[in-house]
């Protein structure tokens, strides 16, 4: 069985994943995941404001996405579909239920 790779970016210092807080009403927090990693650069050199060399891209299956979130207490993902604008699609995992 084949499995969706997905990249995102981790900080250098601190080892945190880049998450967004797409609502100020809530603590709950997604996973930036790029389809690319040409892509996650593109966010990072577009709105890394100084801190490019700071962050990391990682690749990781989507097999491991479920420890990930469990990991780190986050929500959901968000997939970039545009790093420059961007545009991000979120989805919020339920527990129990496999990430496909």
């Amino acid at each position: 069985m084949f499995s969706q790779t997905y990249y995102v970016v981790r900080s250098q210092g601190t080892g945190e994943y880049l998450v967004a807080h797409p609502s100020e009403d809530t603590a709950d927090g997604f996973l930036m995941l790029f389809s690319t990693d040409y892509d996650a650069l593109s966010y990072l050199n577009a709105h890394g404001q100084g801190n490019r060399t700071q962050g990391k891209v990682e690749s990781i299956p989507s097999t491991a996405l479920r420890a990930t979130l469990d990991r780190w207490q986050l929500c959901g993902v968000g997939i970039v579909e545009d790093p420059l604008i961007p545009q991000v699609k979120f989805f919020r995992i339920e527990t129990g239920l496999p990430f496909r």
